[in-house]
């Protein structure tokens, strides 16, 4: 099976941290990250709706986001876009009626904070936010550049998402516990176009 396929299933599914917010409810509340197959039309390839939220509050989601996978040589390239109005797709990655209504004219791009992937083994692949630190993300009123990482398994997504002050590099944003730890509730791998 190809990387990109093979990351594709692996990342669609509803995940959860609960034993991680179980264990340590201090440092780590109780999340959900859903990554949603889009239809094959959507991008002409394989596409992603996500969202995260608060275990207790599902249709709220506190982050949103459409993801296109193109294939690069040995790397996954993932283009991540904004939804123009995301409240009106909250629920989207467990209602399906909802998700139909998500279209590319509704999407704007997030330039320079897409996600590249590589194989790790034949376990996980390992991705981070593209090389260049401009992936700006403005916060309490500073300007900040994400800093991504994430490993994905068949079973498990690890991430940890901090945003750093443009001209100082100090830490303004994300865990200081460390990374949040999910494991897979439900798989949409039967929702992936096999298309590469």
């Amino acid at each position: 099976m190809s990387d990109p396929i093979q990351l594709a299933q692996w990342m669609a599914g509803d995940f959860s941290n609960y034993k991680q917010s179980y264990e340590y409810p201090t440092l780590f509340a109780h999340i959900r990250i859903f990554f949603r197959p889009l239809p094959f039309e959507f991008f002409n390839t394989i596409g992603f709706y996500s969202e995260q939220v608060y275990d207790y509050d599902l249709w709220s989601p506190y982050r949103q986001g459409v993801h296109r996978l193109i294939p690069r040589g040995n790397e996954v390239y993932i283009e991540n876009y904004a939804l123009d109005d995301p409240m009106l797709y909250a629920g989207a990655a467990r209602d399906l009626e909802i998700l139909s209504t998500i279209s590319p004219n509704c999407l704007k791009r997030r330039y320079n904070c897409s996600m590249v992937f590589r194989r790790r083994g034949g376990e996980s692949f390992v991705g981070s936010v593209e090389p260049g630190n401009n992936c700006i993300v403005p916060r309490n009123g500073r300007k900040t550049y994400l800093v991504s990482e994430v490993e994905v398994t068949e079973r498990t997504w690890t991430s940890r998402d901090r945003g750093f002050d443009l001209d100082t590099h100090e830490q303004v944003w994300g865990s200081a516990a460390g990374a949040l730890e999910f494991e897979k509730r439900d798989s949409f791998a039967s929702e992936v176009p096999i298309v590469f």
